[in-house]
């Protein structure tokens, strides 16, 4: 069992004052799972690496870096999609849900990943898109046609008859930002709804046919011997069946065309949607037979509030998702966030999960800019300490380990239709290509990523000197993010109480401790200015010499020094992790 407890210190002379006391039971010492153990590293299969030199990574790619992510210490990995697909959304619009795209590979080049990865003992997972499938799918094409029973598979409507003409069923918008949500059909003499690009028509779950026809699809990839699934844009499931028009969010940045201009009260989060959830945990845990099977998971992707990202759980009749991602970092951390905000963030979570569930922290994704561009570069370990040591399953955006920034995409090269449907002027803000660079494994031509002519995005001309190979070789993010990978295997981290500090304005503290097993205590500077805190008034019982376990890179310290408990000394952006242990196994430098 996990205690956790939140407190609040205002400046360091200060004595620390109690705010919260929020108990969770999370699992016994023998009952955590492998998802809940074990890193899940996502690989955006398109840029990890080319083996056939097309400029586009692939399957084969993922299969021949198994001993990287062997030694890393990876449990499982997510592959973004990897079905057949006309690639408008780079695998997003799925044309056939059985298949791999040839881009990818072939269907004997997953099983052998697959077998490839399970002698490795490392699970593997698969990006599912069950909002909406691409217009050139079969099923789109004959829906088009009204061919039972593919008629009501997608959500057609008929238009509204003005004296101007036709119109779109109600102001529901894209977003992708191309104004209307709503697209004319005129073989159909209808128009389709789409959440998100035209070419990717949402699936219609009030058709029970189709409800069964995605469960038969997941139970293709399970019977195959997948380990679990994500599952993208869930949130998006449903829309109110009476097409009510969505208010104004009063947005001053937003124009009548962004997404951002409406309050999507009526097209996410709906309450049908979390039924459906329910009926795809049975789906997937009808797989484990006996208490010998594999566990069979899945996450869900939902931007949404707290209240209605934590219903994504399930609840007391009915299991949901083993857990939704935790975006809040992402959306509520930047870099003027100061130590009180990162407590809130971490607080935000654990004070409103359903007791019994279990946490995950996501720090970045292919949807979103790299953690070192969006942060800074130096706080890269320190952020990777509190995402791996807190409770809960660590996700890795893959690249991350290295703290590797955006790669700069000019408005010629943009191809991410999130971008292109903007214009130049602000294609930026929009674009996602920046975080979708490729791997830079090497400093060799294209960063070992492919040796043919051109890959299918500009590589970080930084690669040269800030590649995978070359941190091997030095005190790195890549060897810090090892360091912790392996820390997390400790009783401390697994099942030990959380007790989170605000030790100054810009410095943040927490500690794991569980029985007589050494306490571990971590300590993040998040400002710009050197800092000196005293951990002995956060907890009086800590010994007076602390031992360093992890260092950042650019904290002055490496792994075995020892510091003052009353007298820690963290540069602008460092971080550190201590412990109580004195052992010599703890004093190998990194």
């Amino acid at each position: 069992m996990i205690r956790i407890f939140l407190y609040f210190g205002l400046t360091l002379t200060q004595n620390f004052v109690y705010s919260e006391n929020i108990y969770r039971t999370y699992n016994s010492t023998n009952e955590l799972d492998w998802w809940q153990t074990g890193i899940i590293y996502q690989i955006y299969v398109r840029s990890f690496k080319d083996t056939n030199s097309d400029g586009i990574g692939d399957l084969n790619g993922v299969t021949q870096k198994v001993d990287y992510l062997k030694d890393l210490g990876i449990g499982a990995i997510w592959l973004s999609p990897i079905f057949e697909s006309p690639q408008y959304d780079f695998g997003y619009d799925i044309s056939n849900y059985r298949q791999i795209d040839k881009d990818y590979g072939t269907l004997a080049d997953f099983d052998r990943l697959l077998d490839t990865y399970h002698k490795a003992g490392i699970k593997v997972l698969l990006d599912f898109v069950p909002n909406h499938s691409s217009h050139l799918h079969e099923w789109f094409l004959k829906s088009v046609k009204r061919i039972p029973p593919f008629t009501d598979y997608y959500v057609w409507e008929d238009p509204v008859i003005t004296k101007e003409g036709r119109k779109p069923p109600n102001n529901w918008l894209s977003v992708f930002n191309s104004g209307t949500a709503w697209e004319w059909n005129e073989e159909r003499n209808q128009y389709y709804f789409h959440q998100f690009l035209v070419e990717q028509p949402d699936f219609n779950y009030r058709s029970p046919m189709l409800v069964e026809e995605m469960k038969n699809v997941l139970r293709f990839w399970l019977d195959r011997g997948v380990d679990g699934f994500r599952f993208d844009a869930v949130n998006a499931l449903f829309e109110r069946a009476d097409l009510v028009d969505e208010p104004e969010s009063g947005d001053p940045e937003s124009g009548p065309k962004d997404y951002d201009f409406l309050n999507h009260i009526y097209t996410l989060d709906q309450p049908e949607t979390y039924e459906m959830v329910h009926q795809w945990r049975e789906v997937i845990d009808s797989y484990k037979k006996s208490e010998n099977d594999t566990t069979r998971m899945f996450m869900v992707e939902c931007y949404s509030p707290v209240d209605k990202t934590m219903q994504y759980y399930g609840n007391d009749t009915a299991l949901g998702a083993h857990f939704p991602f935790n975006f809040f970092f992402i959306k509520d951390f930047n870099r003027q966030s100061d130590a009180k905000q990162m407590r809130n963030v971490i607080a935000s979570w654990l004070t409103n999960i359903p007791s019994g569930k279990w946490p995950n922290w996501v720090i970045g994704n292919h949807d979103n800019s790299r953690i070192a561009s969006r942060l800074d570069p130096m706080l890269v370990d320190g952020v990777h300490m509190v995402q791996m040591l807190l409770p809960g399953t660590t996700v890795t955006y893959n690249a991350d380990e290295l703290g590797i920034e955006d790669t700069y995409i000019r408005w010629d090269q943009t191809i991410d239709n999130a971008g292109l449907n903007v214009g130049p002027r602000r294609y930026e803000k929009f674009s996602r290509d920046p975080e979708r660079s490729p791997f830079p494994w090497d400093d060799s031509l294209n960063a070992g990523f492919s040796d043919g002519p051109k890959p299918w995005l500009p590589i970080n001309p930084k690669f040269w000197r800030e590649n995978m190979k070359q941190q091997t070789k030095y005190k790195s993010h890549l060897r810090t993010y090892k360091q912790l990978v392996s820390l997390r295997k400790s009783p401390a981290i697994m099942y030990g109480d959380l007790n989170v500090f605000i030790l100054s304005k810009w410095v943040l503290g927490f500690s794991r401790s569980y029985l007589d097993h050494p306490t571990y205590f971590v300590v993040i500077n998040l400002g710009s200015e050197t800092e000196r805190v005293n951990l002995l008034n956060a907890r009086y019982t800590l010994p007076h010499i602390l031992k360093v376990k992890v260092s950042s890179v650019n904290s002055g310290l490496v792994t075995g020094n020892l510091v003052r408990t009353e007298n820690i000394i963290l540069r602008p952006k460092a971080a550190l992790v201590l412990t109580t242990s004195r052992n010599n196994e703890d004093a190998d430098n990194f």
